[in-house]
């Protein structure tokens, strides 16, 4: 049995009921596993379901050529298809080819909804190329790991079981079966990093070293162990100073070493999903750590922020100026049977107001119940004030808005994104934290209930 074949054997072979979904773009890498995973199939050597996935990215002139090419291979050897065309358009400060790149892993994404294993034809020079790049881009260990074999992507698993075949044996296999496929214009372009380093680098590498991809990839996997040992140990940090997710402890950071620190804040920061800082960046989000007490920093970064407040370092998004916006609320339609939901701007959830407590959210949500406002006063909820005098539920005295802010301990950033309620221009609640006493209701007085259910992720 050829090396292609054997390695998919394998790779499958303790994961028998799981859907294989073949990235395939028709190029002889995609189209090699596309025919040796169906001929496995049909010699029952690998008895997973089987679809192909192909993106038309529209990038070339040929690509209603390729999404043609993909539709025949498959009707060829009997496998379903998923094709999905995409219509992209050049956003600042991001290349086609990233915009393209993740819009493609979103359709690879949805082409399955039961966890499924996502599969594509990288092998061992595309993890040499890659190895090469990170190191152009002067990555640490965890960009210079490369390609793993297999890793999380979303409800799946992405898999790469070519990676320890040669470029050579996929294009001998391909040569041996007769196989057509398709040539993308764009890989003979060395204005490309990657390319450069396929046509140029690497050749000349192999020429001196012919074993060199392979010693690249011991290397990257040297690279993987020692990232995972990274990760193991920033679980333990991570473990004593998280305060809540997306908050650290400023006290328990500086107890660590600087490589340390900046160990655990790429892990947390890569635990959301979130674009690595620079070095300049990371060294400033260090320095922050020890403004001063009565100091607020803000670090912006790509799409977040990090902003200490006092003895905490908050991980937040990067929020939108909401102090123009306000609702007025028409109470007029409502009885027993209804309630409204105010939708929040900037991903600040529902603020839901009901004259029945049945219809409120009391799930993961702040509630509270208010005074009915008389016939001619006008409701309204506001993300700015004028700093008026109030007297929250739990306080004996009245005292300016923000003082009463600042007590509660609200981070500044968070004063800014609280839902104020007014009755005319008198401050009724604010939402999540207190009802002033005047709008408090007694047995005999009728209510109106009130709860926020916030959806911000930071």
């Amino acid at each position: 049995m050829n090396i292609i074949e054997s390695s998919l054997i394998e790779f499958f072979k303790d994961t028998p009921d799981q859907t294989l979904v073949i990235a395939y773009s028709g190029g002889v890498d995609s189209q090699v596993l596309l025919v040796a995973l169906a001929t496995l199939k049909q010699q029952k050597k690998i008895i997973n379901d089987v679809v192909v996935c192909h993106v038309n990215h529209g990038l070339s002139r040929h690509a209603d050529e390729w999404q043609l090419f993909a539709q025949q291979q498959c009707e060829r050897f009997s496998l379903p298809l998923v094709s999905h065309k995409l219509y992209l358009k050049k956003e600042a400060q991001q290349s086609l080819e990233a915009m393209a790149r993740d819009a493609r892993y979103k359709v690879l994404i949805k082409t399955c909804t039961e966890p499924a294993i996502i599969v594509t034809g990288h092998h061992l020079n595309d993890q040499a190329e890659t190895f090469l790049l990170a190191l152009k881009r002067g990555a640490g260990v965890k960009g210079l790991s490369a390609m793993p074999a297999s890793a999380k992507l979303a409800q799946h698993t992405i898999a790469r079981p070519l990676l320890t075949v040669s470029r050579a044996d996929i294009v001998n296999y391909a040569n041996q079966q007769q196989l057509s496929w398709v040539e993308d214009e764009s890989n003979n372009d060395e204005h490309y990093d990657r390319n450069f380093i396929r046509h140029q680098v690497l050749p000349n590498l192999n020429t001196r070293w012919p074993s060199i991809n392979n010693t690249i990839a011991r290397s990257a996997e040297h690279c993987f162990e020692a990232q995972q040992l990274l990760d193991e140990l920033a679980q333990e940090d991570l473990f004593n100073c998280q305060v809540s997710p997306g908050k650290l402890s400023v006290a328990m950071l500086n107890k660590l070493s600087e490589i340390r620190l900046k160990n655990l804040l790429r892990y947390f920061i890569s635990s959301h999903d979130l674009l690595m800082p620079s070095r300049q960046q990371m060294q400033q989000i260090c320095l922050q750590l020890n403004a001063n007490i009565d100091k607020s920093p803000v670090i912006q970064l790509s799409n977040y922020c990090f902003r200490r407040f006092k003895d905490e370092f908050y991980l937040t998004s990067i929020y939108q100026d909401i102090s123009s916006w306000q609702q007025e609320v028409n109470l007029e339609n409502f009885t027993l049977e209804n309630s409204l939901n105010l939708t929040l701007p900037d991903a600040l959830g529902a603020l839901n107001i009901s004259t029945n407590k049945e219809k409120i959210d009391t799930i993961n949500s702040w509630q509270a119940a208010i005074k009915k406002p008389t016939a001619d006063q006008i409701v309204t909820v506001r993300f700015s004030h004028e700093n008026p005098k109030c007297l929250p539920q739990y306080r004996q005295h009245s005292r300016a808005l923000k003082k009463v802010l600042q007590e509660l301990n609200i981070p500044p950033w968070q004063r800014k994104r609280l839902p104020f309620i007014f009755f005319d221009n008198e401050l009724v609640a604010v939402a999540g934290h207190f009802v002033c006493k005047p709008f408090l209701v007694d047995n005999k007085e009728e209510s109106l209930f009130i709860s926020w259910n916030s959806e911000s992720s930071f």
